[in-house]
């Protein structure tokens, strides 16, 4: 079995400058957890997630830093502070978005689609034709094929 055979074919996707409290609510409406980012060609740009939006409900931290000799020494990141500054104060998917996607082509196979997940720590993986969205595969689509299998 390849990626065309398990993938969602009717993808819920959203435009860069749609606005994140709109993305909200479709995550909630269709009980799923991202969506693709594409323009007006289908073209593959991003994905946004649950967690992407979860960042404005968060209590955002300043980093902890220290003084030494006139000299200010961050003991915690502040390359992720300013991100997740950029995320806490965003209105738009392209300013939250992650534009470096996994993707797979319609003939990866199942175990290298798992594969990709795993290593990568995701939940869904665009499935494109010429950098095209054609589909999605979730865990769930994965499990689906396995019980189908063997049942």
């Amino acid at each position: 079995m390849i990626a065309k055979d398990i993938m969602t074919r009717e993808v819920i996707s959203v435009r860069p400058k749609d606005k994140l409290e709109d993305v909200a609510k479709l995550l909630v409406v269709n009980k799923i957890s991202g969506v693709p980012v594409v323009d007006d060609e289908c073209h593959l740009l991003g994905i946004i997630s649950e967690q992407d939006l979860l960042i404005k409900a968060d209590e955002l931290k300043m980093p902890f830093y220290i003084t030494l000799f006139d000299s200010i020494i961050f003991i915690e990141n502040p390359i992720r502070f300013n991100n997740n500054l950029k995320k806490y104060t965003a209105v738009n998917v392209n300013e939250v978005m992650t534009e470096k996607v996994i993707a797979v082509e319609e003939d990866a196979t199942i175990p290298e689609i798992i594969a990709k997940m795993h290593a990568h720590k995701i939940n869904r993986v665009p499935v494109v034709r010429h950098n095209k969205l054609v589909g999605i595969i979730s865990r769930n689509d994965i499990l689906k094929s396995l019980v189908q299998d063997n049942g």
